[in-house]
């Protein structure tokens, strides 16, 4: 039977903040204190970063037969909602004309992260119909879903990860959108044009390094949707990004989202 490694953690008094350091490790999953990775190396990173940024945290090293507990932990999601839109997996649909079905997959979001909530929200708070839209590291495509269900009239859908794109095109499929393109590649690098929306959630290091890049992927007087940084990082982030707008900020816990105007 195959194994999953993972990390359990004993002592974890602020969980969101463990995640989110995590991120960067190839994080695919959570089932209460476990955290799961794609890979040993991947967990063994994660370890010896964890114990260094988090002083006499207990974290044990293990492997977890697979005994479906994906499955298992998954099964307990039910539909969310975000002003007009409804995110469920395909066993909680709730039969409004705006559902947007996401089958949730080992390390991709299915809507019910802090970060993707606010991003919705965000997609909201602008007329996005009839404009095109880039959703930069798409994950489970819900973000491009969502806003094609909004009304934009193109969306791009990149991220570098082939499995992303995989359950992100599993996810377009299931929803029956169009005008949905799908690309593996680095944003950063990647040959796309401009788009007159981009979303980004990503992680707070990741923004502040690519804030130029980012800006240059939306037209003059288009827009940015940032999230996937906490509250402690919104300083830097605003720096980077200095050159733009902030006309809309919302915030979840510690998690915090923005939309710019280049």
């Amino acid at each position: 039977m195959r194994t999953w490694p993972a990390l359990e953690i004993q002592q974890a008094d602020d969980d969101e903040l463990i995640q989110a350091f995590l991120i960067d490790f190839n994080l695919a999953a959570i089932e209460g204190f476990r955290f799961f990775f794609l890979t040993t190396d991947d967990r063994d990173r994660a370890a010896a970063a964890l114990r260094a940024e988090f002083r006499g945290i207990d974290a044990q090293s293990i492997d977890v037969p697979d005994g479906d507990w994906a499955a298992r932990s998954q099964a307990a999601l039910r539909a969310i909602t975000v002003g007009a839109l409804t995110i469920a997996p395909p066993w909680n649909v709730e039969g409004r004309p705006s559902t947007i079905v996401i089958q949730p997959s080992m390390g991709f979001g299915t809507g019910h992260h802090a970060t993707t909530r606010l991003c919705l929200a965000a997609l909201q708070e602008i007329d996005v119909r009839g404009r095109t839209v880039i959703d930069v590291g798409t994950g489970s495509g819900v973000l491009a879903i969502a806003a094609r269900r909004l009304g934009a009239s193109g969306v791009l859908a990149i991220d570098d990860d082939p499995d992303a794109i995989a359950a992100a095109e599993a996810n377009v499929a299931l929803n029956h959108e169009s005008r949905i393109a799908l690309e593996i590649g680095d944003f950063r690098s990647a040959k796309i044009g401009q788009f007159d929306l981009v979303t980004a959630n990503l992680t707070g290091a990741l923004l502040i390094a690519s804030a130029e890049r980012l800006e240059s992927l939306a037209i003059p007087g288009g827009h940015l949707i940032l999230s996937g940084f906490m509250d402690h990082e919104e300083r830097e982030v605003l720096r980077a990004f200095e050159g733009s707008t902030v006309e809309w900020r919302a915030q979840e816990g510690e998690w915090v989202c923005f939309r710019l105007t280049v």
